[in-house]
């Protein structure tokens, strides 16, 4: 089971395990979402632009972020939707990189109602080589473990 919003607190830093970016990822990525960019896909194309080599695609960091949170014990069974998101990119990753996520709690309230609590976090990518590749901002809604009662 995954945290209630009681069981986060500001300033907290939550480390997630360390994955291996393996091409087989790149490529099931690719498939899902039909991006078949050569800057990820073809390594002749990547080697002779920007990057020098084949990068993963921004984007399956993001959804790797919240697997490795997951996989901390953070989300399973708790958390109850992405309310918002906003997200930066400063540095590539490549297939061979490890990475692991680092969720630093901003903020955190209770809804209105008393029903559920929002969690804000800055998340940052890391990569083997302690180079922060991306940082996000999520708002995250969760299960309180005791919610007020509600009124009939």
């Amino acid at each position: 089971m995954g945290r209630y919003f009681e069981e986060y607190e500001t300033g907290q830093i939550i480390e997630t395990p360390r994955r291996t970016i393996v091409d087989s990822d790149i490529w099931a990525f690719a498939g899902l979402t039909a991006d078949f960019n050569p800057l990820h896909c073809d390594d002749i194309f990547a080697a002779e632009h920007h990057f020098g080599d084949r990068v993963t695609h921004g984007p399956m960091l993001i959804g790797m972020a919240f697997g490795l949170g997951a996989r901390a014990g953070m989300f399973d069974g708790t958390a109850l939707g992405l309310l918002g998101i906003e997200w930066s990119f400063s540095a590539p990753v490549r297939p061979g990189d490890t990475v692991h996520a680092l969720f630093h709690v901003k903020h955190t309230r209770a809804t209105s109602k008393g029903q559920n609590g929002v969690v804000e976090f800055e998340v940052h990518i890391v990569k083997q080589d302690g180079v922060v590749a991306q940082i996000g901002r999520p708002k995250i809604l969760f299960k309180l473990r005791h919610p007020a009662p509600v009124a009939v």
